[in-house]
């Protein structure tokens, strides 16, 4: 008990940490998209102006919510499976747009929740719910045996695919945050998927720089202990990426 007192009081006290991408290689981590895929190909073009002529290993990573609130979800699904970005090593979050989603596909009644918070939009791409409004819980499984139906395994396998975290140099990337007194290799999915207020509050020097999306900010939040990069692209038209090589940071956005 009094090693684990003497570990909190260190973490809390601890310095930040150094930024540092592995030598060798360039990242581009791109935030929340939201369903505009004239942003994401607007963004692939700039990544790909800026990487060009870059002799070590380009890596391109995003940070999850592909799908809803804008109007063409699945067609971003679709760019990212048929016509990814040549030359880069790729690697996909799960948001926890996506994460609802699934649920979706096993509850029907989070359909109530989701189609609040973007879901209709989804539903509506893959060319499903345009009939009725659901009302009830009967509804609602007509909804989820007729989107089932409608989504095509590549992109089911695609959303189940989707990693929850990922940590490179002095970096740890997740889609929402971590709980602030928690070991990073001990993070709970609900705190990578969902995390906020506690989060976004705390000045706790993590033992990585977490990146992360979720919270829509204005501009890009660089910060000692976090970087977030959710610049409400859905309805701003603002997508942004966070571009690491060594200790720099540096951001490009539509």
């Amino acid at each position: 008990m009094f090693r684990n007192i003497l570990s909190k009081w260190a973490a809390k006290k601890a310095p930040p940490v150094a930024p540092e991408y592995p030598p060798g290689r360039r990242l581009y981590c791109i935030g929340d998209i939201h369903g505009r895929l004239d942003l994401l190909e607007r963004l692939h073009r700039q990544i790909e102006a800026d990487a060009a002529g870059y002799a070590g290993e380009r890596e391109l990573l995003y940070l999850g919510d592909y799908i809803d609130r804008g109007m063409q979800s699945k067609a971003v699904i679709d760019l990212l499976l048929e016509r990814p970005l040549a030359g880069f090593r790729v690697r996909h979050l799960r948001g926890n747009h996506e994460q609802t989603l699934l649920d979706f596909l096993y509850e029907p009644m989070v359909g109530q929740g989701w189609l609040t918070f973007g879901g209709r939009e989804t539903l509506y791409s893959y060319g499903v719910g345009t009939k009725k409004i659901p009302t009830s819980e009967a509804d609602y499984r007509a909804l989820q045996e007729e989107f089932r139906a409608a989504l095509p395994e590549s992109h089911e396998g695609f959303f189940l695919r989707t990693a929850l975290c990922h940590q490179a140099g002095s970096y740890y990337f997740v889609h929402a945050g971590v709980s602030p007194n928690t070991p990073l290799t001990e993070q709970r999915p609900e705190d990578q998927l969902w995390a906020r207020e506690r989060f976004l509050e705390s000045v706790r020097n993590y033992e990585k720089i977490v990146v992360h999306g979720h919270t829509v900010t204005p501009e890009a939040e660089v910060l000692p202990n976090r970087i977030g990069i959710d610049t409400g692209a859905y309805s701003s038209g603002k997508l942004t990426c966070l571009v690491l090589e060594g200790a720099a940071q540096r951001i490009l956005h539509t």
